[in-house]
Order: C-alpha cells, then structure tokens, then sequence
C-alpha cells in the first residue's frame, strides 16, 4: 500500500471521459494520488476528439488504451467515479462512491469535446483539494 489515495474513472467505453479524467488527476496532482480508469464495456481505441481536446491542454493520451473494468480496479481504488457506467459498477464497503453527469464525447467533433474536457478538470480540481492538497498529508 502506498499510502496515498487512490481513484478510478469508470464510463462505458473508458474511450472519452474517464480517459480525459484520469489524464488531467495525473496531470494536476502528479504522484500524490494513485490514478486508474476502466470501462464496462470498453471500446477499441480512445476517442480521437477526446485525444485531439487534452492535447490542445498540453496532455497527450493518443498512447491509452480502453481498460476492462474489474472488481480487483474498484476493490483496490478509495474513491470511484462513475460517468455514466450505470449499474456495472461492482459496489464494496468502505468505498466512496461518486457519480459525474457529463455529456458522453462519442461520435462529437473536437468543439463539443471542450466543454466537457473543461468542466472535468473543474471536477477533478474539486476532488484533489478534498482527497489531497498541497500541504496536507494524503487521507
């Protein structure tokens, strides 16, 4: 164990949002806090606007690749977010469980990725000041 918290990203096809969501946790908390994303159903590839909007942030994730989500990702993970995952999401104990309403980037251009690769790192903002900020030990 490593001491610091640990969080995973679950959408459907872990192609667009829980990408771009894992990208900017890494990105803005560095190694403060442990950073996983799966999907339920996972698609083939990362989608290419999604890829094409973190780029223009200054972060590249053309390397990632959809994951399976599995019960060891949520068992081993201290806060689960889910991103419209519905019902495939494991639920165990002890794990904090939240769940982001954002617009699925699928099928959308690069325009209307912005605003929701915006407002993620809004939200992920939001979480490292509660789960791990500068200054504090982690929880």
């Amino acid at each position: 164990m490593s001491g610091k918290p640990s969080v995973l990203f679950v959408c459907v096809h872990n192609a667009g949002r829980s990408q771009m969501a894992a990208a900017w946790l890494s990105h803005l908390a560095g190694d403060r806090i442990e950073v996983r994303s799966a999907g339920s159903a996972p698609g083939d590839a990362v989608n290419p606007a999604a890829v094409e909007a973190m780029r223009e942030a200054g972060i590249d994730i053309s390397a990632q690749r959809p994951k399976l989500l599995t019960v060891d990702a949520v068992r081993e993970s201290d806060v689960c977010i889910t991103m419209g995952c519905g019902d495939a999401c494991p639920v165990f104990p002890g794990k904090r469980y939240l769940d982001w309403r954002l617009d699925d980037p699928a099928g959308q251009g690069v325009e209307a990725v912005h605003p929701i690769r915006d407002e993620i790192r809004k939200l992920v903002e939001g979480l490292i000041e509660e789960i791990a900020p500068r200054g504090r030990s982690a929880v």
